[in-house]
């Protein structure tokens, strides 16, 4: 594996980990809280709100797996 392939796994592995959902999640709410502070928005709030429902929607998903 080249020094390329296994830093690139390192991360994918680090930020996806075992949830992909988790991580898709707080993307998008950076991504989402990001959008909104550049139009003006005061939007600090949203972060831990998204972070929240993302924790529980993966708890969920944990609990029901077999």
């Amino acid at each position: 594996m080249t020094a390329i392939k296994a830093f690139l796994a390192f991360w994918y592995d680090f930020v996806v980990g075992d949830d992909w959902v988790a991580a898709v999640g707080v993307v998008a709410g950076v991504l989402l809280t990001a959008v909104l502070a550049h139009c003006g928005i005061n939007a600090w709030w949203l972060l831990p709100v998204l972070v929240a429902v993302v924790f529980g929607i993966s708890l969920r998903r944990a609990v029901r797996a077999p």
